[in-house]
């Protein structure tokens, strides 16, 4: 079986994008008050990261029939490592308050698409 690095550099080389992101799974790992608490420096917390261009993405997730699950989310970061990305879910005020727990995934983003487009006049931007 190839090794991860292999891994990418045959995705690279049949012209993928083998960008290296990092997968936070969030849980609740406390009561529903916990987490309320912990959301002010929470969003705090992801928008810095973002200014930073360390968060990619990040919101609530649904449980298995589609309903929002309370308190659980997913983030994507950009990070130079494992242990890197580590540090910085640990350092999420949601983390290191115990209000969550998570999982820690690397992930290599291959295909897809994403779509920007930006109303001059307007300066409104969509995502699609």
């Amino acid at each position: 079986m190839p090794s991860w690095n292999d891994y990418k550099e045959m995705a690279r080389g049949r012209g993928a994008l083998a960008l290296e992101l990092y997968v936070v799974v969030t849980t609740p790992a406390k009561t529903p008050e916990d987490v309320k608490a912990a959301l002010p420096d929470h969003l705090d917390y992801q928008r810095k990261m973002e200014e930073q261009s360390v968060l990619v993405m990040a919101g609530p997730t649904s449980d298995d029939s589609g309903e929002l699950m309370q308190g659980a989310g997913m983030i994507l970061y950009r990070a130079a490592s494992m242990e890197a990305a580590r540090a910085i879910a640990e350092a999420d005020p949601m983390h290191s308050s115990g209000a969550r727990s998570f999982t820690l995934r690397k992930w290599l983003v291959n295909e897809g698409s994403l779509n920007v487009s930006v109303g001059l006049s307007t300066g409104i931007a969509k995502l699609t």
